[in-house]
């Protein structure tokens, strides 16, 4: 029984970085060449204005088209949406798939004043 307690507290603690935003981390990945961003959002979102260098792919869309995009699964790969909240379902997706560099970056309009310069 206390094994059942230590394993389920350890996925918990696994699963708790899982989503979190951490911009840091996006603009740090965001500096190397090799980095894809992608923006999670709907193509009406993208359309009305998206981050210098995204590409879309929206949150219920990923699962399909990432392999086409980002065949190497060690490739830095930071998502980002509105709020946060679908680059977080967006992020463990690509976790559960394989992809062992996945940042959820947040929301647009916080990462816009930060990446401005980015060509």
């Amino acid at each position: 029984m206390r094994i059942i307690f230590l394993l389920a507290g350890l996925l918990t603690l696994l699963n708790a970085h899982a989503g979190e935003i951490d911009q840091p981390a996006a603009i740090s990945a965001l500096q190397r060449s090799d980095s894809l961003l992608i923006d999670v959002r709907s193509a009406e979102e993208f359309a009305d204005g998206s981050l210098p260098g995204a590409i879309r792919i929206g949150h219920e869309e990923i699962a399909a088209q990432i392999a086409s995009v980002v065949p190497d699964r060690n490739r830095p790969v930071v998502l980002y949406c509105r709020s946060g909240r679908r680059s977080a379902l967006a992020q463990q997706t690509l976790e559960e798939m394989g992809y062992s560099h996945v940042i959820n970056a947040g929301a647009y309009e916080d990462l816009l004043p930060l990446l401005e310069n980015r060509e």
